[in-house]
């Protein structure tokens, strides 16, 4: 469990290797992709000493490790590509926020990938971590499946420039299917939103508030998913790094502008859905008011009716009326002028 990880944590040093997050049933797989212009070499490996031998050459090599849960398995990654232990330590835990951080000879990016379920509206989100050297790319994920499958068609088949370029061209293609991703998920929450809408202005369901919630729930994950993107992109054009090149960059910038419009379109959503609630609770409100507005006329009509009828009820022996002969008709003639008289008066006034 999560809380448990975080528990274990207390009082450890920097740098303490503790998985905290929930896939600990997921199975490991390391899969490998080294390849350079001319060649690939793809395989599945059950040991990660077995990259080292990739790792070394000329070519680029892609490793991705899929179930990040046991410790040792990280603390050997470290030792065997010569990684620092905090960025170890950011890698066992999937709270981490996005971020960047530059060890000199190694960069290291957290990140979300998100995916959305139509069928039961929600979203299913994992942590991503990209560790960048001259010549390596590891990315390591909580769980098998991810959006990387385009990025590794276009290394099989080499189309375009990802087999000419180096690490730091994969780390910008690996980024930007993660971004590019989110605007696929933007466009089924906003689908969901219009639904919404619909929803509230011409039936809404007792089940409709809890929708908005649940809706508003996710936009509020995404844009602190997609938020911190946007600095780790800034950071990658701002700093000069050695391991980006400057014909990488230009390709950064572009997916640092799809951010961007990610997070406009977040704010837009977000927006929209406090227009949706408040118009649900206005409609609530009228609704509401429009009930208290007739039980408030029927208990007005019957206010002069209910006084007539306790002074005739009063059996006092000295009332003229009570020995009449048509008392009784006479008294419900009265009632039925009362009433009318009142409906036309409501009526004229428009309180009906």
């Amino acid at each position: 469990m999560q809380a448990e990880g975080v528990s274990r944590k207390f009082g450890m040093a920097p740098g303490s290797l503790v998985y905290i997050g929930d896939g600990e049933k997921e199975p490991i797989s390391i899969t490998v992709m080294d390849y350079n212009a001319e060649s690939l070499t793809e395989t599945t490996v059950e040991d990660l000493s077995e990259c080292q031998g990739y790792a070394a050459g000329d070519s680029v090599t892609w490793i991705n490790i899929s179930g990040i849960h046991d410790p040792e398995m990280i603390e050997r990654m470290g030792h065997i590509f010569d990684l620092h232990p905090l960025l170890l330590e950011d890698v066992l835990n999937t709270e981490t926020r996005p971020k960047l951080d530059d060890y000199d000879d190694t960069l290291f990016a957290v990140l979300k990938m998100i995916d959305y379920d139509p069928d039961v509206r929600e979203l299913d989100h994992e942590q991503v971590s990209l560790v960048v050297k001259k010549g390596l790319v590891i990315s390591l994920q909580e769980k098998e499946g991810d959006v990387f499958n385009p990025v590794r068609e276009r290394i099989r088949k080499a189309k375009g420039k990802i087999r000419r370029f180096g690490s730091d061209y994969l780390a910008y293609a690996l980024i930007d299917m993660i971004v590019d991703h989110y605007f696929a998920i933007l466009e089924q929450i906003g689908e969901q939103i219009e639904s919404l809408q619909d929803e509230v202005t011409e039936e809404p369901g007792r089940d409709t508030v809890r929708d908005i919630h649940r809706c508003k729930h996710q936009i509020i994950y995404l844009r602190k998913a997609v938020w911190p993107v946007r600095e780790i992109l800034a950071s990658l054009l701002r700093e000069e790094s050695e391991l980006i090149g400057s014909d990488v960059r230009l390709y950064l910038r572009d997916v640092y502008d799809h951010t961007i419009q990610v997070v406009d379109t977040v704010e837009t959503h977000r927006d929209i859905l406090s227009g949706v609630l408040d118009i649900y609770l206005t409609g609530i409100s009228n609704r509401m008011n429009e009930v208290m507005k007739v039980l408030t006329v029927i208990a007005t009509i019957f206010i002069p009716l209910t006084f007539l009828a306790g002074v005739y009820g009063m059996n006092f022996e000295h009332m003229p009326e009570l020995a009449w002969r048509y008392s009784y008709p006479v008294v419900w003639v009265v009632f039925l002028v009362i009433f009318a008289a009142m409906l036309w008066w409501f009526k004229r006034k428009k309180w009906l």
